[in-house]
């Protein structure tokens, strides 16, 4: 596996925005949207919902990011309520820091990592499984 595991889509550690982020200084909402295919109106309400930390001037940062992608992620599974209360609950109050378990960004490369194992592991359960299907149909095509 690589130091820099990406999901399906591509998207690789919060590191691979860092330079991007910090060149121009925070990022626009559109560059946000742009980033998360999302519709400003969808971070906006997530922000509003206190699902994603209020912008800094204007400007999102990578924990802003981290959060955007990480809810958009969630979401093809969970109803947006509940990944509210499990992002409140490893984190409290998005505004506020202090209160976090672990830094937005850290969580996102966390859980992209994980995603990242479970493919590799999913493969290497594929092949196991296909060795004993094998084994079954040479089995019964030996009884014909």
């Amino acid at each position: 596996m690589s130091d820099n595991p990406t999901d399906k889509r591509g998207v690789g550690s919060l590191a691979d925005y860092a330079p991007l982020i910090q060149a121009a200084d925070g990022l626009t909402l559109r560059q946000i949207c742009s980033l998360s295919d999302l519709e400003p109106t969808t971070v906006q309400n997530w922000i509003k919902r206190g699902f994603v930390p209020h912008p800094e001037g204007k400007k999102y940062h990578e924990r802003h990011l981290a959060r955007v992608l990480l809810i958009s992620k969630l979401r093809e599974s969970m109803q947006i309520d509940k990944i509210g209360e499990l992002l409140i609950y490893i984190n409290g109050d998005t505004d506020d820091m202090s209160d976090d378990v672990i830094s937005e960004e850290e969580l996102f490369d966390l859980f992209i990592g994980m995603t990242a194992i479970l493919d590799d592991l999913s493969v290497m359960a594929c092949a196991y499984m296909a060795g004993i299907y094998k084994r079954k149909a040479d089995s019964l095509f030996a009884e014909l």
